[in-house]
């Protein structure tokens, strides 16, 4: 919420969620270039997190309960696209919705944009061939909207100590947990709900991008252009 953390810690967050958005922007530039078939994609990445992270309600005072919607985006471009795509959906929530805050982004986008969608990127490496993409990005995006509320405790707790940070934590991360737990499952499986259509519509962008391999869609084949 704007102008709750401590003018120090907003500096802290900003310089650490800065460096990631700008090599992001590095990064997101490349595929752009590289490959422009790429671009709705990413918009509609933006987009879902856009939508979820829209949907708030009240939990601890200066902050709230909301879906992240980071974890398809960390999936299909990695991190630290997500961390600019996070900047940009954290900025116009700002202006347009009081949803957060100038203040705060760089506290918001470090948990949203950067620490959620690393893990969820983490536990999409870990069970990427070992089961169905479907089961996995559904238990990515799940971590990603847990890891975001974790990082979010943290940065309260490191704020308000009181009366110490392992109690602020605790009570905090608790306080989150009863929200924070339906709804990142129910984000899962609404984002696998979401995998599975993009899968349908266009396997051969997901084939090239190297999220899925030809058994989930055995009768497409991608050329080296990307094409079908």
């Amino acid at each position: 919420m704007e102008g709750f953390l401590p003018p120090m810690w907003c500096v802290f967050w900003y310089v650490l969620s800065g460096i990631v958005v700008v090599y992001g922007i590095v990064q997101l530039n490349k595929i752009m270039k590289e490959n422009p078939e790429y671009k709705p994609l990413i918009a509609l990445a933006g987009a879902f997190m856009f939508v979820l992270s829209s949907l708030k309600m009240p939990s601890v005072t200066g902050s709230c309960s909301h879906p992240c919607g980071n974890g398809l985006g960390a999936v299909l471009f990695g991190p630290a696209v997500t961390a600019v795509l996070g900047a940009i959906v954290l900025l116009f929530q700002a202006l347009l919705l009081a949803h957060g805050g100038i203040t705060t982004l760089g506290a918001n986008d470090f948990s949203m944009g950067i620490m959620g969608p690393f893990a969820g990127w983490l536990v999409w490496k870990a069970l990427k061939g070992k089961i169905n993409s479907t089961w996995a990005i559904m238990l990515a995006a799940i971590f990603a909207d847990w890891v975001t509320y974790v990082t979010t405790s943290i940065q309260l707790a490191l704020a308000y100590p009181i009366p110490d940070f392992s109690s602020a934590f605790a009570k905090f991360a608790t306080i989150f947990a009863a929200t924070q737990i339906p709804l990142a499952i129910a984000e899962g499986l609404l984002t696998a709900f979401l995998w599975d259509y993009i899968k349908m519509l266009r396997p051969d962008i997901l084939l090239k991008l190297g999220v899925i391999d030809e058994s989930e869609v055995p009768n497409v084949s991608v050329s080296p252009s990307g094409g079908e």
